[in-house]
């Protein structure tokens, strides 16, 4: 049987600290709302969104041509989840009534028999599930889902489930093996996830069925992409190779993640969700081997994923360049939602550390510290006249845009920060055991042989390493609480009530399991020292041999012109070098800077106007500064690196 721990729900928790409280409470305030006037195109200088709009076409209440991308609609349905998360949080009656008028013109423009999708509505009125390849309606369909039961579970208020419900029946008829029925799956993996939260709460089994149905029929032969287009007169974009869309295999037998990344994670996700369900052990490795093939070989040092350009997706082995790097946004936030999944199922420290890394340094990089502008693409080195004029770096920004043509970042960015409290904690019931994942801030409270018990953690993470923890109950309580020990800490230490508990007698798979009587009042103290580290890439990566990246704890960092002045991929690192790292708050809102020795090459020995010459470079020591990769282009734009040249003199 395979074990699955559950998540503490958001409900229950409240964060509460100097880093992760000021982030939500500014998705809340200030992202939430500017994200609906975007979509309702208020916005000054951001690109045109209308999506607001196609709905109020579909509902028949405009009269109007569609505009947008065919997946408009996803916009608007992750800003719904992340409205419902934040109600989660925290009531609030003004984005409540938003919220449930944006409900009201979804029931408004779902057709009779259930289906729900503007660009078919509007725009293509007869050719619905005639492209499921390319047109992304059971994407667009998962992601209203989603937004669907996070509103339900935030609000209780039953009628975006009920109008969710309605489009899932249509679906659970129109697709199968059963005669009439299309045998064909989505170019976009999402529904595949999103059914299985349907399920979860509706107990509708048809739903499950559904997703098992999507996955399974995957790049079976015949391929489903071939028959569905040789029946199509119009073909809207260039053909691409079934592994874009995960279906050159049957998902059974695949081994390494291809095609377009966010597609890829949404699908491994999905694929994982159905292990649990369905007591399944073999797509349970098969998740554990792609797992092992994007996070040992495909993955950057900040968590992002997908390196290529070209159709946003993964290539082979190793090719992580960091100039040409793409690591969509979306991509991390997928490979975020993929492990939190693998880590309910097995708590192991490998997950939750990619969670960590991917969280820190992958996803925040997407944001600005206002939240009014966003990144899509994640690149780990910027040559900003570079990026002006060479085709491969165009789609490389130097500078966060208010919003996109393809604005499927931003609002999902807002959703996953929004719903962070879901993945610091797990309780696995059979054995009594509370684990933390994160460390984060606040109260959460749980119910314990019948009793409401609370753990309040403190810390001045991810900045400092000592966390306390403190148990409040009515009864004393025997439970476990586990806590996880970064791979990025060498030294942990852990005093309960004072005194020193020896860690390898209780460590497990990277986690610290404390099993005692706790009584109210109770505090452990994990000590986790944060020293400076240079991190070197395996030197199959090409684009890093010979260089090193800094990090300390969780976070990565980086060089900015704004600190270094120009030509940063001059600047050489020894294994020598010592780094201090001292807390600035009046820098990027308050971040912990790294400051060090280093070399550059000496301005008199070469001429600027002799392109090559025979005798050697002479270097001067200088000293350089590294902000927390996630806070750069914060400010005047520039050049920005994270592998650094390594000195070995």
């Amino acid at each position: 049987m395979i074990k699955h721990l559950q998540a503490i729900p958001i409900k229950n928790i409240t964060i509460d600290d100097s880093f992760w409280a000021k982030r939500q409470t500014l998705i809340r305030e200030t992202v939430i709302p500017y994200q609906w006037e975007a979509m309702n195109d208020t916005i000054p200088d951001a690109e045109p969104s209308h999506t607001v709009e196609n709905f109020r076409i579909a509902a028949g209440e405009l009269k109007a041509d569609y505009y947008g991308q065919v997946f408009q609609d996803s916009d608007l349905a992750k800003w719904l989840e992340a409205a419902g998360y934040a109600l989660s949080i925290k009531r609030d009656e003004k984005l409540e009534a938003i919220a449930d008028g944006v409900i009201d013109l979804l029931g408004r423009a779902q057709q009779a028999d259930g289906y729900l999708n503007t660009y078919f509505t509007v725009a293509k009125p007869g050719k619905k599930w005639t492209n499921l390849r390319d047109d992304h309606e059971l994407y667009c369909a998962g992601h209203l889902i989603e937004a669907a039961v996070a509103y339900y579970e935030a609000t209780g208020k039953r009628k975006v489930i009920d109008i969710m419900s309605r489009y899932a029946d249509h679906m659970v008829d129109v697709f199968g093996r059963k005669p009439g029925q299309i045998r064909g799956y989505d170019g976009h993996p999402e529904i595949e996830l999103a059914l299985v939260r349907l399920y979860r709460v509706t107990g509708k089994i048809g739903y499950l069925e559904l997703s098992r149905f999507f996955v399974d029929e995957r790049g079976q032969v015949p391929y489903f992409f071939d028959i569905e287009e040789a029946g199509r007169t119009e073909h809207r974009v260039a053909r691409r190779n079934a592994d874009y869309f995960q279906a050159h295999l049957p998902v059974r037998a695949q081994k390494t993640a291809e095609g377009h990344s966010v597609r890829a994670l949404y699908l491994f996700s999905g694929v994982t969700d159905l292990a649990v369900e369905y007591n399944d052990s073999e797509l349970l490795e098969v998740s554990k081997e792609l797992w092992r093939n994007v996070t040992r070989k495909r993955m950057y040092v900040t968590g992002g994923v997908g390196s290529n350009e070209y159709w946003e997706s993964f290539t082979i082995d190793y090719d992580l360049p960091n100039d040409r790097a793409y690591t969509e946004t979306c991509a991390a936030i997928s490979l975020m939602f993929w492990a939190s999944r693998m880590l309910q199922i097995e708590a192991d420290r490998e997950y939750a550390d990619v969670m960590e890394r991917v969280l820190y340094n992958g996803i925040l990089s997407g944001i600005s510290l206002d939240g009014k502008s966003y990144f899509y693409v994640n690149p780990l080195e910027v040559w900003p006249s570079a990026c002006d004029v060479r085709e491969d770096l165009r789609s490389v920004s130097k500078t966060r845009q208010a919003w996109f043509g393809c604005a499927c970042c931003p609002p999902n960015i807002a959703r996953l920060i929004a719903s962070l409290g879901q993945y610091i904690y797990s309780y696995n019931e059979s054995e009594q055991e509370w684990f933390v994942h994160l460390y984060i801030g606040g109260q959460a409270h749980q119910s314990i042989d019948g009793q409401r018990v609370q753990l309040t953690q403190q810390s001045n993470y991810p900045w400092e390493g000592h966390i306390y923890f403190t148990v409040a109950a009515e009864q004393p309580a025997e439970f476990t609480i586990a806590l996880r020990l970064p791979g990025w800490c060498k030294d942990a230490m852990l005093k309960v009530n004072g005194e020193s508990v020896a860690l390898s007698s209780m460590t497990h798979k990277g986690y610290a399991k404390i099993k005692r009587v706790w009584l109210s009042g109770d505090r452990i103290e994990l000590i986790l020292p944060m020293a400076v580290e240079k991190v070197r890439s395996n030197p199959k990566v090409r684009e890093n041999v010979g260089k090193l990246a800094l990090q300390r704890g969780p976070i990565v960092f980086c060089l900015e012109e704004a600190d270094n002045g120009e030509h940063l991929r001059d600047i050489r690192v020894s294994a020598a070098s010592e780094f201090t790292a001292r807390y600035d708050d009046g820098l990027l809102e308050g971040v912990v800077v790294l400051n060090g020795g280093a070399w550059r090459t000496d301005e008199a020995s070469y001429d600027d106007d002799r392109l090559y010459q025979t005798d050697p470079f002479k270097s001067t020591p200088v000293q350089i500064k590294a902000i927390p990769y996630f806070a750069w282009a914060n400010r005047k734009p520039g050049e920005m690196l994270v592998w650094l040249h390594e000195n070995y003199l």
